[in-house]
């Protein structure tokens, strides 16, 4: 039995069980799985360029998907480091509609920018993090600061106490999410980064979503042995709008399942520089993360992140040099860890916040922060503020 046919007949007998949900199953399964070996046969690689013509058996048809060629121009493209969109490949699954995979759609050396920005910038006050809830903000301004020299230094141990970066498990961006009351608010509002939204209007743009505006981002840092629970992101007050979902660093395995948990998800591989986009009937779909996979050859980085940014840029890039040093931190914490972004509009065109007793509403403020790293939604209030305020 090949290892495909081997992956296939396990998980057959896992969803025959009736004392666990399926979804669970599967996720319990892919946490537990061992690289190299079937238990990753049936696991859908997007980077193969044959998908369309040799589906797996076991698993969902992937189709290409027609993206909007003209729609974003390739200055525009370029500007956030990705190729032209006629060089994009973008795919679909049967079964999933609204659902849309492209892999690594970025210029040599860009993706650096963005990982760089999630490590050093995104993750500086007056964004909302993790460690808010054990450290002042004063401890926590200068996280980069105070993680940068443990993480260059050579005489790197597994004794040595872990750096405030490493012990980062999530940022909010925008309009911050309440982890506990599972809303977003007028009143927790932070700007939302200009390039980032551009990066996320151009890719909107590109799969048919004209008019995508970023408002609300949240951002997960996993280490090798982190997962992302079984969750929908449904806390965003307009569903029409897609959700944006950006990878960097190490592989990991994302499962897609159904409205409901006892319908088996499909099993797919994220790899650095990946973009997937939730819309349609795919938006309010069960998903989540089980697994990080280790590089093959030990603690390495991924080959796209090899490559330096250009010496030089467009002038009008929102890519930015990435020092020598600056990389060197990065790379190392890359090396055993994977960071992905999120980026959602919260509210339709014109629309407001709902008005919330106050007794509600300082509760929810109060609560912010204590979370877990698998649920993404947030806080809400009164009316929408302007991004630009």
């Amino acid at each position: 039995m090949g290892k495909m046919a081997a992956a296939v007949a396990s998980l057959a007998t896992l969803a025959a069980d009736p004392r666990e949900d399926a979804f669970r199953k599967l996720f319990r399964f892919y946490r537990q799985s061992r690289p190299g070996t079937a238990d990753l046969g049936a696991v859908i690689d997007f980077s193969e360029a044959h998908l369309a013509r040799s589906p797996k058996p076991g698993v969902p048809q992937v189709v290409r998907f027609p993206l909007n060629v003209s729609s974003v121009t390739e200055r525009d493209a370029e500007r956030v480091g990705l190729e032209p969109v006629s060089k994009w490949r973008a795919y679909g699954l049967e079964g999933y509609p609204g659902f849309i995979f492209i892999p690594n759609p970025f210029l040599p050396g860009c993706q650096r920018h963005w990982v760089k920005q999630c490590l050093k910038l995104y993750s500086q006050k007056p964004n909302v993090c993790n460690l808010d809830k054990h450290m002042t903000k004063e401890e926590t301004q200068g996280l980069w600061e105070q993680s940068k020299e443990v993480l260059r230094s050579k005489e790197v141990t597994k004794r040595r106490p872990r750096s405030l970066l490493e012990r980062l498990r999530w940022v909010t961006l925008g309009y911050h999410y309440n982890w506990d009351s599972k809303k977003y608010s007028a009143d927790h509002y932070t700007p939302f980064p200009s390039d980032l939204a551009f990066l996320s209007e151009q890719v909107a743009t590109a799969c048919g979503f004209q008019g995508f505006q970023a408002e609300a981002g949240i951002l997960n840092y996993y280490r090798l042995d982190s997962t992302l629970g079984i969750h929908v992101d449904r806390s965003e007050l307009d569903h029409s709008k897609p959700l944006l979902s950006f990878s960097f660093g190490q592989s990991a395995i994302f499962l897609l399942g159904g409205l409901k948990r006892d319908e088996a998800p499909t099993a797919m591989f994220m790899h650095s520089g990946d973009i997937m986009v939730m819309s349609g009937f795919s938006r309010l779909l069960n998903h989540a993360v089980p697994r990080v996979l280790p590089h093959p050859d030990g603690e390495c980085l991924p080959h796209c992140l090899e490559t330096p940014l250009p010496a030089v840029l467009p002038s009008n890039s929102l890519v930015e040099p990435c020092s020598v040093e600056d990389w060197q931190v990065c790379a190392t914490y890359l090396r055993t860890a994977r960071v992905n972004m999120t980026v959602r509009q919260v509210l339709a065109t014109g629309q407001d916040f709902p008005l919330e007793p106050v007794e509600e509403t300082k509760r929810d403020i109060a609560a912010d922060g204590l979370c877990h790293l698998h649920d993404p939604n947030s806080p809400v209030k009164r009316k929408r503020l302007n991004p630009n305020s």
